[in-house]
């Protein structure tokens, strides 16, 4: 049986390696916006953390796809959680995963209605328009506000798999995510 993939007793190298690393990157983008909301105009860090938000959440937004389909690929395969607790799981990490797309995804499509485009390091993905499309730009009014949400959704994510998996149940579902 190969290490990579997954099976039914854990989650095999390249879905640990996903999740840990997106969740390192995702703490440095919460950070990055945290920074960017609570700390004055012209501070340094504030403009530091915030120089590399767009260009982390590309990434990420790209990570959250390669994982998704990844996911799905080994689905048969991975641990299952039976009744109530597994149908809530399933529920909690679609909800996760529809932010993880939704969040970005309405910053890219305001990109395309408008003067200012999209680079990801520097490569303009999205060229910039001589006049904005309003309704283009309306959604991504909401992206600050879904991506407080998705902080809080990661949150409860992880207090399922410290206090639930880990202090109540003690069901060795961290460890198979830990490896």
């Amino acid at each position: 049986m190969s290490t990579l993939t997954d099976s039914p007793a854990r989650y095999g190298l390249i879905s640990r390696i996903l999740h840990w690393g997106m969740a390192a990157l995702f703490l440095a983008q919460f950070l990055s916006a945290a920074a960017h909301w609570a700390l004055p105009r012209e501070n340094g860090l504030r403009e530091l953390l915030w120089s590399y938000h767009v260009n982390l959440g590309l990434t990420l937004f790209a990570l959250v796809l390669l994982r998704g389909i990844w996911g799905l690929v080994n689905m048969h395969k991975r641990p299952a959680e039976p009744g109530v607790m597994g149908q809530a799981a399933q529920w909690g990490h679609a909800l996760l995963y529809a932010l993880m797309i939704v969040v970005p995804g309405v910053r890219i499509l305001a990109a395309l209605g408008s003067t200012r485009g999209l680079s990801y390091f520097g490569m303009e993905l999205i060229p910039a328009r001589a006049t904005e499309i309003a309704w283009l730009q309306a959604p991504a009014e909401w992206h600050g506000e879904m991506g407080w949400i998705l902080a809080l959704v990661v949150l409860g994510h992880i207090a399922m798999a410290v206090g639930y998996h880990r202090v109540i149940r003690n069901d060795g579902t961290l460890e198979r995510m830990a490896g």
